[in-house]
């Protein structure tokens, strides 16, 4: 397997995608290629000591910044280390790509040079999302589509579905629809017709999910538009950032405190590990024709790592695959499967 590396990606790149690779390869046998500038990652390497033909660089001499226009920069910065992992993808001269860098340059990457799965309409960010005390749950679609319609629902909900037994390791996950009452007639028109859609497929479709049950990991997949998804995300890790703040503060605030701290460091550990999200590696874009995962822009090596190591199973797995095929199945029967006429997924 080839695993491509975005090396000119995130807030602290290449430094932390190098540390990332060589930490990775204390775990895995795998190929590891990271694009960027040459030098810079080849010295980096030295740097850090690291002497093994397991890394391979590739010079890309140009960035993609996030302030670009996504579609313009992939058309213009055909030297970027986005564009040219793209296309090293599409012609299997790699099996997943990794990035930390733009969100909206993978999507409209994604788009323009891998391209959808034939019957899946959007591609979906699949974020997992940490649960305090219990295993993590999957979000999507996390802010790849602003506007959706029922159907791309359904479809992110069978994607994740597949993620979570494929690459968690959940069996017959649950899929809860957030919505803001859990009764079926609850919600907008989205997501009375999504809730339709999906209680007629052989998912396990637990129903509708409030905000508040979503921290809670009462559905091991949690589906809703991108706006509803980022604004899920972003107010939990801007949450969980506030309450470890306030954990440190009050800690250390006097020499009793500090006692206190000592004394639970184990606990407050374990906690800290359940909110981070550098343990659980980057976030699949599910629908596209290649495996490709988006890493939080302020990744650090650690992140990199993990990101690395759990797009292994991504790609031996062949989720790509098993989701194409399920979308065939439909295909065959003319369209008319269990999941309605616009040639969804069927199971």
């Amino acid at each position: 397997m080839k695993i491509l590396i975005d090396g000119m990606g995130g807030d602290n790149a290449p430094d932390i995608v190098v540390e990332g690779a060589i930490m990775a390869t204390d775990y895995t046998d795998e190929e590891l290629c990271i694009l960027g500038r040459e030098d810079d990652i080849r010295n980096l390497l030295q740097k850090q000591g690291y002497d093994g033909d397991q890394i391979t660089v590739i010079n890309a001499t140009e960035e993609i910044e996030n302030d670009e226009s996504p579609v313009r920069a992939i058309r213009r910065k055909k030297d970027s280390s986005i564009v040219r992992a793209l296309y090293m993808l599409k012609d299997g001269d790699g099996d997943v790509f990794i990035s930390a860098g733009s969100t909206g340059a993978l999507l409209a990457g994604g788009h323009l040079i891998l391209g959808c799965i034939d019957g899946i309409e959007r591609p979906a960010l699949a974020t997992v999302y940490p649960i305090i005390g219990k295993e993590p749950s999957l979000l999507l679609d996390a802010g790849a589509n602003v506007e959706c319609k029922p159907h791309h629902l359904l479809q992110f909900a069978y994607m994740g579905s597949l993620y979570m037994e494929e690459v968690i390791g959940r069996e017959n996950p649950t899929v809860g629809l957030v919505s803001n009452g859990v009764e079926q007639g609850k919600g907008s028109l989205l997501t009375k017709e999504t809730y339709k859609l999906l209680d007629q497929t052989s998912l396990n479709f637990m129903g509708n999910l409030e905000a508040r049950d979503v921290p809670l990991g009462i559905a091991d997949v949690i589906v809703t538009d991108g706006f509803t998804g980022n604004v899920i995300l972003k107010l939990s890790e801007g949450l969980a950032l506030t309450i470890m703040r306030e954990l440190k503060y009050r800690f250390t605030s006097s020499n009793i405190a500090k006692l206190g701290a000592a004394m639970l460091k184990s606990k407050l550990y374990s906690l800290k590990q359940d909110v981070d999200y550098k343990e659980y590696g980057g976030a699949p874009i599910l629908g596209l024709n290649k495996a490709l995962l988006k890493m939080h822009g302020s990744s650090d090596g650690y992140a990199v790592m993990r990101t690395i190591l759990k797009s292994i199973p991504y790609v031996k797995e062949d989720v790509v695959g098993k989701i194409s095929e399920a979308v065939k199945k439909q295909d065959e029967l003319g369209g008319q499967g269990e999941l309605g006429e616009r040639g969804e997924l069927k199971r």
